[in-house]
C-alpha cells in the first residue's frame, strides 16, 4: 500500500520541556490510522506540527507527504494539499447557516460576487455525502453536536480532503451519533481517503482502525497492525501507561451512613420555553459516604437536574424542596448553594469549569476566595500554599502552580477543577461526566479521588454516559429518562442490560429511533441462548 504521510524524528519543546521526542508516524493511502496515548503523550501536539499550527522551524524532524518533504509555515499550506484537521472544539459559527459555514473560507463566486445558488447546490451534494438530511440554510445553532460533526466533515470534503485528522470526534456524542460518524469514516475510506483518528475510546478505535500508533511521554512506543498484531485492549493500555492497571476501577469497601441530602418533588421548566417541563416531580437522595450514579441517554435531563440544584444555574419556574440533614436549605443562587455545602463539577471544563487564561493557582482558589483573602485582600502566600497543597494531593502534573490552565492536559485540567471545588469543603459533590475526554490512566486517578472523597464521608453524585464507569464506581445507580427517575439499582444488582431495559420500559421517549433500534438489538442478542 502506498505511503501518503511519513513523519520522521519529530521533536517539539515548550520552554525547555520536551513535548515530542523523535516521534515517527507513517500513514498509508486509504487507511484509518489511530493515534492513542495518555493525555499529555503528545498526540495533539504532533497533529499541530503536521497541520502547520506549529510551523516549520519551530520543531525538529521531517514531514514527507505524497512523496515530497513539506515545510508548512501555516495551516493554509497544509490544507491546500488536502490535510484537514477537525478539532475536538468544533470551529463552526452557530449564527451562520450550514452552507455558510462550509464555504466560509472560499465560497464559489462569479465576477467577485458570491454565487449563492452554487453555494446551496454544492452544500446539498456535500451533505448527501456525509448522510446529513438537513437544508443547507439551516442555522448551525439548531443542530445537535452529532450533526455539527457531520457539517465539519462536509466542510473538509469541500476542501478536497485527502488526509482527515479527527481529534476526539465522538467525545460529546451519544452511541447512535458515534456509530454513524464511525460508519461514515469507513465509507470515506472506501473512496481512498486516509484518516488519523485520535481517541480515548479504545473500543471505537479497534472497530475502525487499520493500524494503531501508541505515544507515551512524547515518544513513539509501538505501531500495531490489525492483520499482524490484532487489537487486544489490555495490550494497548499497557503500551499507553507502561504498567498493568489490574482492575479498571480501584477497589473500595463502602462505609455508607445516614441520608445527607434529599430532594423532594423537584420540577424544572425550560429557561426559554416556560411551558416545557424538563424535570418532573423528582425525588432523590444521597447518603454520607455513598457514590450515587445517574444514568440516562442524551437529553434525559441529568445535567439540567444537577444544574438546577446548584444555585438554579439552569431552568425556570423551579419548584420543590431540598433538605440537608433533614432541614430545608436555600439553593436559589450559586453562592447560597456553595454555602449550603454543594459543589458541581461541570461536564464542560473548558467553557464553564476553568479560566483557561489564568494559572493553576488562581483557578484552584476561585470558588472560595474568602479563605485566602482575609479583610478582602488576597494573601498571595496563603493562596500559593493552598494551590501547592492541592497540586501535590491531586497529583497535578505541571511545571508549577503558575502554569496556565490551557497548557494542561485534559486529565490535569479536570484535577484543577476538582481541586477548586474541594477547596470549598463541600458535603455533596456532583460530578458531571468527570472523565470525559481523558485517558485510561487519568481516569483511574479520578476514580481513586472519588473513592477517597466517599471514604472521607462526602456524598458523591456521578453523572456519566459511560455505563461501565457507573457500574464500576457507584454504590447505587438511578436511571433517568424524560426528566424522571425510572429505575434504581444497588451495586450488586445493576447491569448494563437492566439499565437499558429501565430506559426503554419506563421512559416516555428515546433520544432517537436509531439508538432505540440499537438497544433493542442488543437486548435481543442477550436473550438468545
Amino acid at each position: 500500500m502506498t505511503v501518503l504521510l511519513e513523519m520522521r524524528g519529530i521533536g517539539k519543546d515548550f520552554a525547555g520541556v520536551k513535548a515530542l521526542d523523535g516521534v515517527n508516524l507513517t500513514v498509508r493511502q486509504g487507511e484509518i490510522h489511530a493515534l492513542v496515548g495518555e493525555n499529555g503523550a503528545g498526540k495533539s501536539t504532533l497533529m499541530k506540527v503536521l497541520s502547520g499550527v506549529y510551523p516549520y522551524g519551530s520543531h525538529d524532524g521531517a514531514i514527507v507527504y505524497d512523496g515530497e518533504e513539506r515545510r508548512f509555515r501555516d495551516i493554509n499550506q497544509s490544507e491546500a494539499l488536502g490535510i484537514i484537521i477537525i478539532h475536538q472544539e468544533l470551529a463552526l459559527i452557530p449564527q451562520l447557516s450550514i452552507a455558510e459555514n462550509i464555504f466560509i473560507a472560499n465560497p464559489p463566486s462569479r465576477l467577485g460576487v458570491i454565487d449563492r445558488d452554487a453555494v446551496y447546490e454544492r452544500s446539498l451534494r456535500l451533505l448527501a455525502k456525509v448522510g446529513l438530511n438537513e437544508a443547507p440554510d439551516t442555522l448551525v445553532t439548531d443542530l445537535g453536536v452529532g450533526k455539527q460533526q457531520l457539517v465539519e466533515i462536509a466542510k473538509a470534503l469541500s476542501k478536497e480532503v485527502r488526509l482527515l485528522i479527527l481529534d476526539e470526534p465522538t467525545a460529546s456524542l451519544n452511541e447512535s451519533d458515534s456509530a454513524a460518524l464511525l460508519d461514515l469514516l469507513l465509507e470515506l475510506r472506501t473512496h481512498g481517503m486516509s484518516a488519523i483518528l485520535i481517541s480515548h475510546k479504545l473500543g471505537e478505535v479497534a472497530r475502525v482502525a487499520d493500524r494503531i500508533t501508541v505515544l507515551r511521554d512524547g515518544r513513539t512506543v509501538d505501531t500495531l497492525d490489525r492483520g499482524a498484531d490484532g487489537f487486544e485492549e489490555d495490550r494497548i493500555i499497557r503500551k499507553m501507561v507502561d504498567r498493568d492497571l489490574g482492575d479498571r476501577f480501584p477497589r473500595r469497601e463502602p462505609q455508607i451512613g445516614e441520608v445527607v441530602f434529599r430532594v423532594e418533588n423537584w420540577s424544572v421548566h425550560h429557561p426559554q420555553h416556560s411551558d416545557r417541563q424538563v424535570i418532573r416531580n423528582v425525588d432523590f437522595h444521597v447518603r454520607r459516604g455513598e457514590i450515587v450514579g445517574i444514568a440516562g441517554l442524551m437529553g434525559a435531563g441529568r445535567t439540567e437536574f444537577a444544574m438546577s440544584l446548584f444555585g438554579r444555574s439552569w431552568g425556570h419556574g423551579i419548584t420543590g424542596r431540598a433538605l440537608l440533614h433533614g432541614r430545608e436549605v436555600d439553593l436559589s443562587t450559586v453562592g447560597r448553594a456553595i454555602a449550603a455545602g454543594l459543589a458541581y463539577v461541570t461536564e464542560d471544563r473548558k467553557q464553564l469549569g476553568l479560566l483557561l487564561g489564568e494559572d493553576i493557582r488562581k483557578n484552584i482558589t476561585l470558588a472560595n476566595l474568602g479563605a485566602v483573602a482575609p479583610g478582602g485582600v488576597i494573601d498571595d502566600l496563603r493562596e500559593l500554599q493552598v494551590a501547592n497543597g492541592y497540586r501535590t494531593r491531586m497529583h497535578i502534573r505541571s511545571s508549577d502552580v503558575y502554569q496556565m490552565a490551557d497548557e494542561l492536559s485534559g486529565g490535569n485540567q479536570q484535577k484543577v477543577v476538582l481541586s477548586k471545588w474541594l477547596f470549598t469543603d463541600p458535603e455533596i459533590l456532583i460530578l458531571d461526566e468527570p472523565t470525559r475526554g481523558i485517558d485510561i490512566g487519568a481516569k483511574y486517578e479520578i476514580y481513586s479521588i472519588i473513592n477517597e472523597l466517599a471514604d472521607a464521608g462526602k456524598a458523591v453524585v456521578v453523572i456519566s454516559s459511560e455505563m461501565p464507569e457507573l457500574l464500576g464506581i457507584c454504590d447505587r445507580i438511578c436511571v433517568m429518562n424524560a426528566g424522571r427517575f425510572v429505575g434504581e439499582f444497588g451495586r450488586g444488582e445493576a447491569t448494563q442490560e437492566k439499565i437499558m431495559r429501565a430506559i426503554m420500559r419506563h421512559g416516555e421517549r428515546v433520544v432517537d429511533e436509531g439508538l432505540k433500534e440499537a438497544l433493542e438489538e442488543k437486548l435481543a442478542g442477550e436473550a438468545r441462548p
